[in-house]
């Protein structure tokens, strides 16, 4: 018996002793890991289509899971591969493969390596981002509702945190944000595309609040669900203005999120006062994370794949909340941001009785919740249960 063969042997005889309580199935993957990691790491494995449905680690086969826009596809083919060949490997600094994906990065944004530092994923430099600007005191100017991971952080070091509200049509409104920021404000945080929304906000109305407000403040921009949507990274920009600084990830569309690998796009200057915030600079990102994000750069079609399939999925989603009469926000990223107000049943609590879990709000005292984009196959099961 192969190791494919294998894996499905191992995947079916968990979906029969699924009726075991929860403690119960959790002790048997605990028990089961060494045998699911030669699984997911099996060569044969990785010779799959890009279109075999993939398996996270420790992961409950028949739960839907649609809560934190990852890629349902996992990484590239690609990526697997050369995440798996640089384990043997991982006894040394990977240095060198550093310096690449850095040169890598800033040949596809017309940069050089200078303009880019790495991180254990965005969230890290998010961090780091905030902690220069509380070097300078102040507050912080941000839309609402917007991904807050930061937030937290960065009032804990003293930062002021000023959250305006997006416009009815749940975009961030770049005029209040405007009409908030003071002297004293020392960061403006932008999500394009935001999430929860899913809105993005047009090239040539961000470019001209970049010029006006970046001689004043430092401007942190998170691009992490950019390649999803028509509209183009401010990466160009970075170069006359520094303090314009630029937060990307290999966690979405790459499908990385648990190997921790993401950037920030800036000016060498700014680059360098950030690096000298970091501990070690560049070092965040482990071996095995930077040549799966490295391979992942060159997947092209893989991209365009879960671009394709992203949005594929999300119109059947969109179309089953059409048939419920639920409105929602047009995305053009992996989740949905939608108002179940009006929708006679707990929208959460259906899909959880179905085994589908995500769904949340983002607006305490609203009916507005977000859900991921999963597999077609997947949004095809959660269209099913809003017809019942």
């Amino acid at each position: 018996m192969n190791w494919v063969n294998e894996a499905d042997h191992f995947f079916v005889t968990l979906k029969k002793r699924l009726n075991m309580s929860t403690m119960q199935r959790r002790d048997m993957l605990r028990n089961s890991a060494l045998a699911v990691a030669a699984f997911a790491f099996s060569r044969e494995t990785f010779a799959h289509e890009v279109h075999t449905p993939f398996v996270a680690f420790g992961s409950e086969p028949d739960i839907i899971k649609l809560s934190s826009n990852e890629n349902p596809h996992g990484p590239s083919p690609k990526a697997r591969k050369a995440m798996t060949d640089a384990v043997a490997g991982s006894n040394r600094y990977p240095w060198d493969v550093t310096t690449r994906l850095r040169e890598r990065i800033a040949t596809q944004f017309g940069l050089t390596k200078d303009h880019v530092t790495m991180g254990a994923g965005s969230s890290e430099l998010l961090g780091v981002v905030s902690a220069w600007a509380m070097l300078k005191k102040g507050n912080v100017v941000a839309p609402d509702p917007t991904f807050r991971l930061w937030i937290p952080a960065a009032k804990k070091m003293g930062l002021d945190v000023k959250l305006v509200p997006l416009t009815t049509g749940k975009v961030t409104d770049l005029q209040r944000m405007k009409e908030s920021i003071t002297e004293e404000t020392k960061m403006v945080y932008i999500c394009n595309p935001n999430n929860p929304t899913g809105t993005v906000i047009p090239a040539n109305e961000l470019e001209a609040f970049i010029k006006e407000i970046a001689p004043k403040a430092i401007i942190l921009l998170d691009e992490a669900y950019t390649e999803f949507s028509d509209e183009p990274s401010m990466a160009k920009m970075t170069n006359e203005y520094p303090n314009l600084v630029i937060a990307k990830t290999f966690s979405k569309i790459y499908g990385m999120a648990g190997a921790r690998a993401g950037f920030v796009l800036a000016n060498p200057a700014t680059i360098k006062a950030l690096n000298e915030l970091q501990p070690w600079p560049n070092a965040g990102t482990s071996a095995v994370s930077l040549a799966g994000a490295l391979a992942s750069m060159d997947d092209t079609s893989f991209v365009n794949f879960c671009r394709s399939e992203n949005a594929k999925s999300r119109k059947i989603f969109c179309d089953a909340l059409d048939a419920a009469g639920i409105p929602y926000i047009n995305s053009v990223t992996s989740f949905v941001y939608f108002d179940c107000t009006n929708y006679k049943r707990d929208f959460k609590a259906l899909l959880e009785t179905n085994r589908i879990i995500g769904a949340r709000t983002f607006e305490e005292g609203t009916k507005w919740l977000r859900l991921s984009v999963g597999t077609a196959d997947e949004m095809k099961k959660v269209a099913d249960v809003l017809k019942t």
